[in-house]
């Protein structure tokens, strides 16, 4: 069941049109001109903290850098926004191609603070979520340049997973995906 951004989870929110085609433009051509890791199934970078997935965990010594000035801008406006009440200081970015997905998890809270962003770039996808100690699913249609915060119960309470599949059905129509990006925003926890 599909919810709108207003009625999704307590302590989530979508924004549609978060930045301009122009920006998205801009952050695919600055991602793709880096070196993406084939570590996962998919491929994914790193910015200012190295997230190591067998161990799940960050430390300190796994700091790579500041964030590259466009991911900084991003993440000073997350603030700005009233997303965050500090600039998040480290970065994940997913690629995900037709029929790829990530199974449901929580991100690592020992790790990670109290909010998490991600920014859906290039395709649309369906994010299904799953209330832990209800077993509730609801689901919501990401677009490309949408926002989704999870905050309080969202970020804790339900997992979030992409189911892994070619297609979507939006609005009664089955919409092939096509290459779809995220930029994830945490902020680290140690």
């Amino acid at each position: 069941m599909y919810f709108p951004a207003r009625d999704l989870l307590p302590g989530a929110s979508v924004i549609p049109d978060w930045i301009t085609p122009q920006q998205e433009a801009a952050l695919i051509a600055f991602l793709d001109a880096g070196e993406w890791s084939g570590e996962l199934k998919r491929r994914v970078r790193h910015f200012g903290y190295r997230y190591d997935y067998r161990a799940r965990s960050a430390t300190v010594e796994s700091r790579i850098g500041p964030l590259p000035e466009v991911l900084q801008g991003l993440a000073e406006r997350l603030v700005a926004d009233g997303f965050f009440l500090a600039v998040p200081d480290q970065v994940i970015a997913n690629e995900y191609l037709p029929g790829q997905g990530i199974s449901a998890h929580v991100d690592c809270e020992p790790c990670f603070g109290d909010v998490i962003a991600s920014l859906s770039l290039l395709s649309a996808c369906e994010m299904r979520f799953a209330n832990l100690e209800s077993g509730e699913t609801r689901a919501s249609m990401l677009l490309p340049r949408s926002l989704l915060v999870l905050a309080g119960p969202a970020r804790r309470d339900w997992t979030h997973a992409i189911p892994a599949r070619r297609s979507d059905v939006i609005d009664g129509l089955r919409v092939m995906r096509q290459r779809r990006v995220s930029l994830t925003f945490r902020s680290m926890r140690f």
